[in-house]
């Protein structure tokens, strides 16, 4: 099996390959089509459970396999209390009931406001959900869908595809993540040992 098919190719011909191996993977598609109908605003699932399917299909692995949850960004301003974004999680469990995989729910309206606290450094105010993935430890990461407003499924990929299909981990230095970047690679060549982790 060429795991390294798409590697090199256009990002145009990438995305299309992309589009077309997460919208085919059932557990993929399920997520996307209950948060499309959580209907919450500038919603996103993101990372893991996107570029890990992709890794999956490329390598002969089953659906889901080194994937231990869905990420859904959102982005809502209007209340930035935890009260407001604890709600929105309890509905979400409730939603999500049945998939199966677990689902972590974000406001990134609300990580400038907890994140020092937890990782001892500042992080910007993100003025959407798309903005927040741009400040991902390792590029590779940076990948989110959602459904437009036809019901396509809209890719957002601020550093494009070629490091998600040449299995190649590269950092992201806009943040010092260099621990994040570190583990998360070392821990996707258990998984996926076609991966190579550039050095930060």
């Amino acid at each position: 099996m060429d795991h390294l098919r798409y590697s090199g190719l256009l990002f145009e011909a990438q995305r299309a390959a992309f589009i077309d191996i997460v919208s085919k993977d059932a557990l993929v598609r399920e997520a996307l089509e209950r948060a499309r109908a959580l209907d919450l605003p500038d919603w996103l699932v993101v990372s893991g459970v996107l570029y890990n399917t992709v890794w999956n299909h490329l390598t002969g692995k089953p659906s889901g396999y080194g994937i231990k949850d869905v990420d859904l960004f959102y982005f809502d301003e209007t209340d930035l209390s935890y009260e407001a974004e604890d709600t929105v999680i309890r509905r979400a469990a409730r939603h999500f009931e049945g998939l199966a995989l677990p689902v972590e729910v974000r406001n990134q309206a609300r990580v400038h406001l907890w994140y020092p606290q937890k990782f001892g450094r500042p992080c910007p105010r993100y003025t959407s959900a798309s903005e927040s993935i741009s400040y991902f430890a390792s590029k590779t990461h940076a990948v989110g869908v959602r459904h437009d407003a036809d019901g396509q499924l809209e890719l957002v990929a601020p550093f494009g595809l070629d490091d998600l299909f040449s299995f190649r981990i590269t950092p992201n230095r806009v943040m010092d993540n260099r621990r994040t970047h570190e583990t998360k690679g070392g821990r996707a060549r258990e998984n996926w040992p076609e991966i190579t982790v550039v050095a930060w």
